[in-house]
Parts: structure tokens; sequence; C-alpha cells
């Protein structure tokens, strides 16, 4: 008898749902790369996913399908499939490859088979970060590079390597993989956090580590008129939003964290709110944005009042804020400015909640708008943020001022700017225009 069980098994209806399009996968085990075509490994067999499901997921969701079945010993765990949806026997539905995967790492977790047994290495990592209240980016940043550390020495616990496996790593992402300076840079500091924070091995048991020299670029900046050729291409939310970063400086996270709480249209300015290094800081808030602010909050609250009634309404708030203030949640000052179209039902954000619209939607957009305004510099939303400093420099503004408006910590670096003002390289004049 094959121990991987049949190539391709049909699914089966459920029990009383005969002619239902509802379909349950029980847990037959079978190598997770059988639907798509490749050769089973030896020794190693998983729950099996039949084809005509896996095409609506990404392949590691479709692998944390088959691990929650493998690992099912309860009702609660097992899984059902409708068109492009996952529905669990607790009846929760859903339909985004975010959202399942993250309910899916909740059931592992919950229902794993030794609860007692201590806690896996990138598990200690997320501990780690969360305690010292890292950025959330910068918990998947130091998760992926220990793990790439991880694979690229075969699986071997970092605590039996040291220096020599440091380098050797580093020495392969610049040489084969021929990443950037500060790529390699971030990948030294997620190794050295890893042996600090969480082995609890001592930095001088491992020789310094030569990091790689960064190099000094200048700044995207985007002219007046190519700012407006982009907003022209732009519509609804995402323009309001590209209207926001370019006129008051912030960042995009900082943009799409914003609350209704932080807008404040009488003094005209908005208060950034746990910036980049949890700093709060005041900008200005654009004129010309504000009547497109004020009709697109006023459709917001329409929203946030049919939420309400329809036993929603509540809104991820920060750290252990909603125990503090447990109605909080459903005020309408603490709403997103820019709230998502869909309710986030993700465990590690707690009740069904609507979330901030991601920083995809507007970075997809604004790369879109810049190729149908036929700019051929390289735009991001964060170009913006360039544009924004450099223009009041040129218009005259101090630069103390632009230096509090951005949030930098050293003038130096709102210094940068000055050397992409509208004056020519350095304010010389070519002598090939005197000619």
């Amino acid at each position: 008898m094959d121990p991987h069980g049949p190539a391709d098994p049909e699914p089966r209806q459920s029990a009383g749902s005969a002619g239902s399009p509802l379909v349950r996968f029980t847990a037959r085990y079978q190598t997770p790369w059988a639907p798509f075509g490749r050769a089973a490994p030896p020794r190693h067999s998983y729950p099996h996913l039949s084809a005509s499901t896996c095409r609506f997921f990404t392949f590691p969701v479709v692998r944390r399908l088959q691990e929650t079945q493998r690992r099912a010993t309860a009702p609660h765990d097992e899984v059902r499939f409708h068109g492009s949806q996952v529905v669990f026997q607790t009846g929760t539905i859903l339909a985004n490859h975010s959202d399942v995967a993250e309910h899916l790492w909740s059931l592992n977790d919950s229902h794993a088979p030794d609860s007692a047994s201590p806690p896996k290495l990138l598990d200690r990592v997320r501990t780690a970060v969360r305690v010292r209240h890292y950025s959330r980016r910068t918990e998947q940043a130091y998760v992926d590079w220990i793990r790439r550390f991880i694979l690229f020495h075969k699986k071997r616990h970092p605590s039996t390597m040291g220096a020599a496996e440091v380098s050797a790593f580093l020495a392969w992402l610049a040489v084969e993989r021929r990443v950037s300076a500060s790529t390699q840079n971030q990948a030294l500091s997620a190794l050295l956090f890893l042996y600090k924070a969480v082995l609890a091995i001592e930095i001088a048991a491992i020789p310094p580590v030569v990091r790689a020299r960064t190099p000094e670029r200048l700044p995207v900046v985007l002219s007046r008129e190519e700012v407006g050729a982009i907003l022209k291409q732009l519509t609804g939310t995402e323009r309001l939003i590209v209207m926001v970063l370019y006129g008051s400086g912030v960042r995009l996270e900082e943009c799409l964290d914003l609350r209704v709480k932080d807008l404040d249209f009488d003094r005209h300015q908005i208060i950034v709110r746990q910036g980049k290094g949890q700093k709060d800081r005041a900008t200005m808030l654009p004129a010309a944005a504000r009547e497109g602010l004020t009709r697109h909050l006023a459709d917001v609250r329409r929203l946030h009042e049919r939420d309400l009634a329809r036993g929603f309404g509540r809104v991820v708030l920060p750290f252990a804020l909603d125990r503090k203030l447990p109605n909080a949640a459903t005020e309408w000052r603490w709403q997103f400015v820019f709230p998502a179209a869909r309710i986030c039902r993700a465990p590690r954000f707690g009740p069904p909640s609507r979330y901030h619209v991601h920083e995809s939607v507007v970075q997809k957009a604004v790369a879109e708008a810049a190729r149908l305004a036929s700019i051929t510099k390289r735009v991001s939303p964060h170009a913006m943020r360039h544009s924004f400093a450099t223009h009041l420099l040129e218009d005259g503004y101090d630069i103390r001022t632009v230096q509090e408006l951005l949030g930098h910590r050293d003038v130096k670096t709102t210094m940068t700017y000055l050397h992409v003002m509208n004056r020519g390289a350095l304010g010389v004049k070519s002598p090939m225009d005197r000619l």
C-alpha cells in the first residue's frame, strides 16, 4: 500500500448536503507537491488538497491548510471549501489569503500536540521583538533573515554556530545574491539580535563582522508639474491619500494609520501618532485636501454606522488600549481615516475589525498613475515626501522647520534635500549654457 495515498483523490461532499457546492476535505495523507506535479520526497507525508482547491490559494497558504488538517484532532479543525472561500467548522468564513493564513496560524499554535513543550526559536524571536515594541516590519524582516540563515546552513541550530557561519552567510548574500549594502546590513542586524537578545550569547563571543558600506544616494524628487500630472490620473481614496502625502510630508504608513481624531481642521494640522521611532509630531493639513477629506469622512462615518448596525464597527487599537478603554474600539473618533473595504478577521487583531487600506493598494495606484502620466522616474508614494521637503526648501522655508515637519532626528538627514533643489547641481551654471 502506498504510504502517500492516491495521487489525486476526488473530494467528497459533506453528509446531508447532496447537491450542495460546499465540499469538505478530510485528512487524507498526501505529499503537498503532488497537486503541483512534483515528485514526492521520501519518508514524508502530509494531508492532501486537490488541485481544484489549490488553484484558489498561494502555495504557502495551501501548505498551512495541509498542516491544519494533519493536526486535526477536534471537530473545529475541519476545513471546508466553497469556491474561493474557506469555511471552518466554527462557522468562520475567510476569503482572503492573508486572513486564511492568520487563522490557520492560530489553529495550529493553539492545538499543538504538546502545549508544555518549549517555544520554537522563531516564536522566541517574535516575542523578543514585541517585548521591545519594535515595528511589525522589523519583526517580519528579522524572522525572515533568521529563517534564511538557518536554511542556508542546512537547518543547523544557531546556538551551534558562530561568527564563521554568520560571515559565510553575509558573504553569500553579497557575492552570490548580489544584495545591496543596506540589505546585507539588515541581515547582520537580525543575526546580531538573535544571538544577543534571544540566545543570550554575549556580543564579545562573536568576532566583529565588517558591515557593508552603504552608498550615498539622492532621493527621487518630482517637479510640481509631475505631481500634478500624477494626481490627474488618480481618483477616489487613492487620490486623496496622495494629496495628504504630498501636502503634509507624512510617510505612507503614517498616513494610513491616521484616525479621525488625528485630523484638526480648525488648526489646519495633522497629528502623527507613533511615527517612525515611536515619536509623535504635528504637520500641516493642506487646505487643498480639506474639502475632499470632509466628504470622505462623511462616507466613512456612514460605513461605520452600517457596521455597527450589523454587529461590527470595531477598529484595531494600539497595544492594550482596548482593555483600558473597552468602548473605544467602536467609537467614531478612533476609526481609521482610510478604512479597508472588508472586515479583517485575522485572530491576531482580536474580534472582527475594520483595518486601514493596505499599503500595496496605494503603491500600485501611484506606479500606474506615473506610467499613464509618462513619467520615467521611479515613482513611489515615498517620492511625495521627498518632493514635499524639496519644494518647501525651494520656497525659502527654514531647514529646521522642514526638519520638524518631517520628523527627522538629525538635521543632516534633512540637508539631503538641499542637493536636489531646482537650481542645478550645487547651484552651478554649466559653461555650456554660456556659449
